[in-house]
C-alpha cells in the first residue's frame, strides 16, 4: 500500500484536480492515506485536503523539509510524492502494482523507485517538446523533476537519508542518492496542467538545465541549490 505525500501552498483547484486522480486506487486499496503538508496556504487547499479525508501536516516552505515531514509520518511501505499540479492518468495504480510485485518477488534486499512519464495537458508544438525533452533528461541522467513524481520505498528512503533541506533541486539531488540502477521510469504519465506548465517561463528553463548539468558534473548538492534558489 501506498502513502501520497502532496506539499501545497495556495493549491485549491491544483490539489482537487490530482486528489481526483487518485481516488480510484484509494477505491483499490492501493493508495492507504494521502498526506498534504501545507506551507500556509491562504485559500481553500486545506478545506480542500480536509474534506478529502487527507492527513494535514504544517509545512514551513522549505520543500525538501516538508516532503521529509510528510515521509516521517507515513504508515505505508510505499511513499509516492506528488506535485499538486501533476494529474496521474487513468489506470496507472495497475502498472504501479506491477512494479511494487517484482519488486517485492526480487526479495527483502532488492529496494526500487520510479518516476512517471511526464506529459503536459496543453496542445502545441511547445508542449510537446516540453514532453520529449522531460523524457531525455530522465532517461539520459535519471533525474526526475517533481511533475514526473517519485515512488519510493519507504525502507530505501529511510537507508538514503531522505529529503533534505537544500534550496532548490530537491528532488533531482534525492535521485543521485538513489542511483540509476535502483530508479525505474514507468510507462503511466504524469499529466502537468496547462497553467502550472506555463509559469516557469524561460529563464526559469534556463536555470533548471545549468543546475542539471551541474549535477551531472557531480557539483556539490548546496551550490547547486544556492544557483536553483
Amino acid at each position: 500500500m501506498i502513502s501520497v505525500i502532496l506539499p501545497t501552498m495556495n493549491d485549491e483547484m491544483a490539489l482537487a484536480h490530482a486528489l481526483a486522480a487518485l481516488v480510484p486506487a484509494a477505491a483499490d486499496g492501493i493508495v492507504r492515506e494521502v498526506i498534504i503538508v501545507d506551507a500556509g496556504s491562504e485559500d481553500g487547499t486545506v478545506m480542500v485536503a480536509d474534506a478529502a479525508g487527507c492527513r494535514i501536516v504544517r509545512g514551513t516552505g522549505v520543500l525538501g523539509e516538508d516532503l521529509a515531514a510528510g515521509a516521517a509520518v507515513a504508515r505505508s511501505e510505499w511513499l509516492l510524492f506528488l506535485s499538486p499540479n501533476v494529474m496521474l492518468e487513468p489506470g496507472w495504480q495497475r502498472e504501479v502494482q506491477e512494479f511494487m510485485d517484482r519488486t517485492a518477488m526480487a526479495g527483502a534486499g532488492t529496494q526500487r523507485a520510479a518516476a512517471f512519464r511526464h506529459a503536459r495537458a496543453s496542445f502545441g508544438f511547445r508542449a510537446r517538446l516540453a514532453e520529449f525533452g522531460a523524457i531525455l533528461r530522465s532517461r539520459l541522467f535519471a533525474a526526475p523533476y517533481a511533475e514526473e513524481g517519485l515512488l519510493i520505498s519507504a525502507r530505501l528512503y529511510r537507508e538514503i537519508g531522505g529529503h533534505r533541506a537544500l534550496p532548490g533541486m530537491v528532488e533531482v539531488e534525492l535521485a543521485r542518492r538513489i542511483g540509476r540502477g535502483r530508479l525505474v521510469f514507468l510507462r503511466a504519465r504524469a499529466v502537468l496542467r496547462g497553467d502550472a506548465a506555463a509559469r516557469p517561463g524561460f529563464a526559469r528553463g534556463l536555470r533548471n538545465t545549468a543546475c542539471l548539468t551541474l549535477f551531472v558534473l557531480r557539483v556539490p548538492a548546496g551550490v547547486i541549490g544556492r544557483i536553483a534558489a
